[in-house]
C-alpha cells in the first residue's frame, strides 16, 4: 500500500507542535540517580533514588519560578520505621541552588499514600513543584538536594541527605535583568528637572500693556485704541486742529473786501 503524499504531508502537520505548545512544554533535563542516607532516629538506611529535575523555561525577578521534581526508587525502597509515622505524613523535596547570592534551594512538598510500620515508603506518583522566588538577577548552578518526611518541613521524622553531590549533574539556573532593572522609572530619574513650584498672584502685578483688552466705553466704537486713546492720539488730534484753525484763518485773508 502506498502512501500518497498529500496524506503523508498532513499527517506530519497533525503531530508536529505548535508553537504555542513548544512555549508552554517545559524543559526536561537528564534524570540523576542520588544516593541518599536516610536516618530515623538512630536508624540510618542508604538508598538510591533516580530523579528527574524539570527546569523552569522563563524567569523573571520578584517571580516565583517552579522547578519539577519526580523520585523513583533505584533498587531497594525506604523502610518506614517499626513504630509506624503519624497520619498525614508527606514528602519534603529539595533542589539545592549554590553560586547564587541570596538563593539557596527551593521547596515543594508531595502527598503519600497510607505507610504501614516497616513497610515501603512509597514516593509521590506526581511531579512535585519546588518552589523558589529570585529576588535579583543572576545564574546559579541547580543539583538535586535532600528528602524528608514528616507532617511538618521543620521537624520531619526521616531525613535523607545527598551522599554523592560532586557526582550529580549540574544544571543552570539563569534569571535575566528585567527592564524595569534595566531602566530607571522615568519619574524618578535624577536629571529631571525638579517640578515648578505654585506661586500666588497679587493685585498689585503688573500687567504687559501689549496683552491689555482694549476697553470700548459706552456708545462708542472699537478701534483698537478704544476710547483711552494715549498721548500720541492725542498730539495728533491737536495737531490736526492746529493744522485746520490754519487752513480757516488763510480762506479769511482771501476773501474779497466788500465795495464801499
Amino acid at each position: 500500500m502506498r502512501v500518497q503524499p498529500a496524506m503523508l504531508t498532513a499527517a506530519m502537520i497533525l503531530f508536529l507542535p505548535t508553537q504555542a505548545d513548544a512555549a508552554e512544554r517545559p524543559r526536561v533535563l537528564a534524570t540523576d540517580v542520588v544516593e541518599y542516607a536516610c536516618k530515623a532516629g538512630s536508624e540510618t538506611q542508604n538508598i538510591k533514588v533516580r530523579v528527574t529535575l524539570t527546569m523552569p523555561t522563563t524567569t523573571a525577578v520578584g517571580d516565583q519560578l517552579s522547578i519539577g521534581w519526580q523520585g523513583a526508587y533505584e533498587g531497594a525502597a525506604l523502610k518506614a520505621p517499626l513504630a509506624g509515622l503519624d497520619d498525614g505524613t508527606k514528602l519534603y523535596a529539595y533542589a539545592g541552588i549554590s553560586e547564587y547570592p541570596g538563593l539557596t534551594s527551593a521547596t515543594g512538598v508531595g502527598t503519600l499514600e497510607a505507610i504501614t510500620p516497616g513497610a515501603d515508603i512509597p514516593l509521590p506518583a506526581t511531579r512535585v513543584e519546588l518552589l523558589t522566588t529570585p529576588g535579583r538577577a543572576d545564574t546559579g548552578v541547580v543539583r538535586p538536594g535532600a528528602i524528608n518526611f514528616g507532617t511538618t518541613p521543620t521537624s520531619p521524622a526521616i531525613r535523607c541527605e545527598v551522599r554523592n553531590r560532586a557526582a550529580l549533574t549540574t544544571y543552570t539556573l539563569k534569571v535575566p535583568t528585567t527592564g524595569q532593572d534595566d531602566e530607571p522609572d522615568p519619574g524618578t530619574t535624577g536629571s529631571e528637572s525638579p517640578e515648578p513650584t505654585d506661586t500666588e498672584t497679587t493685585d498689585t502685578e503688573t500687567t504687559d500693556p501689549a496683552e491689555t483688552p482694549a476697553e470700548t466705553p459706552t456708545g462708542g466704537v472699537a478701534t483698537g485704541a478704544g476710547g483711552e486713546a494715549g498721548p500720541d492720539g492725542r498730539m495728533v488730534v491737536v495737531a490736526g486742529l492746529v493744522i485746520t484753525g490754519a487752513a480757516l484763518a488763510g480762506l479769511r485773508r482771501r476773501r474779497p473786501a466788500k465795495p464801499l
